[in-house]
């Protein structure tokens, strides 16, 4: 029977999704410990991957023995630690690379507070990495992967202090250099500056480069059935402020890009990375492969010149945190964009900015100011809304009348629909006046479907009893089954098509929608029940006031 085959292939579905599960958890519990002892340590013939820069507006003033001179490295040598209030870093002397990022305040899973989420990290299976250094007299970076010495092998931000500097030194053929990392308390910005002494009898040319090196290997996600958060890079362009490409784009066309200032960022779901060069200079930025499953996302910046004996500075910041929106607006320009809000941007940004407003300063729960932010926007669309429900309570009204012409006239379509529009035109009905609250609740649930999947706040957020993390769906799937209970109820308010066949459609959209709303964050779920039960409360308020004003 086709009831046997139907279940029959939905179990076999409900099995396989069910492994794929259990695999990727199984993945993530057998994953290499998060140590020292994971870093695989860059080879000093691997270090001089980052793209090559043309020479910058100096570039013609001195002679090329006048550049940086490239210097080589050392295998192996013991990472430094680095420890702040918001950062856990390891740093690799063999060219001050940052080989290991974790977000101190952000835990890899809800219930794992003791395990910080790793960003940035360098395992035999995983390569995600930020790299810098000086850019060499053939516009390469070749002169950023000597050997540094530090004072110590482990830093730490003290009590009472807001900034820690940590200093990585090395000199060759009479040029010192130093390479400074500052942090500051409660920041996830890094600031990399280069301290370049030219001991030397002539000028010199230096410039500076970072690149961000990465895999392809997707993080975990658990936002909804069939949706795949973006992976990939991004940056600041001088035709699109915010342009990005997946791995499989730059690996297909690589991207140049010269402009004043700018940033390039590697994007994943809530975090992200970036380097932020100085913003007053032009910039070079490329996307590109170079080999063995590896993506470079990097820039060079105009090379500056430094007189004998005189010292010189370059310098750039590099990013690694959560997609906080106020905090990116304050780096770049357009940065704030890698929080993603897709096409409907313009809607979702401002319903964020009330969420957040909500939060700050009527509820500190963050389900509650979503509940708060329903309220607030069923009320703002009302008087549009009221329309299309009145129209559905006429409808509704003259049901009996519509069934009576469907029964005198229902072997001749032609005259039924000509009979019915001339019911509408008597008694002022407006037969798709019911369709305006669908249409004007569609965009906002999708902009808040995507405000809601991209916002890190919600990430981890409870609200109330079971539900300890509005980004995941409901563990239990409390939340979708009254989700259906109420849309079932809010169609009993209106009236039912006339035809059989879109009635049992009709009759079959709580189910639907259910089921689809399984997998859905359960922020998301919430929203819809609070529409729901509003809508419910307007739909009886206007019915009530149609059946009054017809006696």
């Amino acid at each position: 029977m086709d009831w046997q085959r139907y279940t029959l292939v939905g179990g076999i579905a409900a099995v396989l999704l069910a492994l794929v599960y259990q695999w990727n958890a199984f993945k993530e519990q057998h994953a290499p410990a998060l140590d020292q002892k994971t870093v695989v340590h860059h080879q000093a013939e691997e270090a001089t991957s980052l793209p090559g820069s043309q020479p910058g507006n100096n570039s013609g003033e001195l002679p090329e023995e006048g550049a940086v001179p490239e210097v080589g490295g050392s295998a192996q040598p013991k990472l430094i630690t680095v420890n702040t209030d918001t950062l856990s870093l390891l740093i690799d002397p063999n060219g001050g690379d940052i080989v290991k990022v974790a977000l101190r305040q952000y835990y890899a899973k809800l219930h794992t507070p003791d395990r910080p989420l790793i960003l940035l990290n360098q395992t035999r299976s995983h390569t995600y990495v930020s790299k810098s250094g000086l850019v060499g007299g053939q516009g390469n970076c070749s002169a950023g992967r000597p050997l540094f010495s530090s004072d110590a092998s482990e830093y730490a931000l003290q009590e009472g202090k807001d900034t820690l500097t940590v200093d990585l030194k090395q000199s060759q053929g009479g040029i010192g250099f130093t390479k400074r990392f500052t942090f500051t308390r409660g920041n996830y910005l890094i600031k990399v500056s280069y301290l370049v002494d030219n001991g030397r009898d002539k000028p010199l040319l230096a410039g500076m480069c970072g690149e961000i090196v990465r895999d392809s290997l997707e993080p975990p996600v658990d936002v909804g059935i069939g949706v795949s958060p973006f992976l990939g890079a991004a940056l600041h362009t001088s035709e699109e402020n915010y342009f990005k490409q997946d791995f499989e784009d730059i690996a297909k066309k690589p991207t140049t890009e010269t402009i004043q200032g700018g940033w390039v960022a590697m994007v994943q779901h809530y975090f992200l990375s970036a380097w932020i060069p100085n913003q007053e200079e032009r910039n070079t930025f490329r996307l590109k492969p170079i080999g063995n499953g590896l993506y470079s996302m990097g820039f060079t910046s105009p090379q500056l010149r430094i007189e004998p004996g005189q010292q010189g500075t370059v310098e750039a910041s590099f990013y690694a945190g959560p997609k906080d929106v106020f905090t990116l607006e304050k780096i770049s320009p357009y940065l704030d964009l890698t929080v993603d809000y897709g096409w409907l941007w313009w809607l979702a940004k401002p319903m964020f900015r009330v969420l957040n407003w909500i939060h700050e300063h009527i509820v500190d729960n963050w389900g509650w100011s979503i509940i708060l932010l329903t309220v607030f926007i069923k009320a703002l669309l009302f008087p549009l809304s009221a329309a299309g429900l009145r129209s559905m309570a006429r409808m509704r009204k003259f049901a009996p009348q519509m069934k009576k012409l469907q029964e005198q006239y229902k072997d001749n379509r032609q005259k039924l629909a000509e009979e019915t529009m001339k019911l509408y035109r008597r008694e002022k009905i407006n037969p798709v006046g019911g369709c305006l609250p669908l249409l004007l609740q569609m965009p906002v649930f999708i902009g808040l479907y995507w405000m809601l999947m991209e916002t890190v706040e919600l990430r981890h957020a409870p609200w109330i009893g079971w539900i300890h993390d509005l980004s995941v769906k409901d563990p239990y799937f409390i939340l979708p089954v009254f989700m259906g209970v109420t849309m079932w109820f809010m169609q009993k308010l209106n009236p039912q098509p006339t035809d059989p066949t879109q009635a049992k459609i009709m009759q079959l959209m709580p189910i639907m929608m259910t089921f689809f709303f399984l997998w859905f964050p359960a922020g998301l779920v919430l929203y819809w029940i609070a529409n729901n039960l509003i809508s419910i409360a307007q739909t009886w308020f206007i019915n009530r006031q149609v059946e009054a004003a017809s006696k």
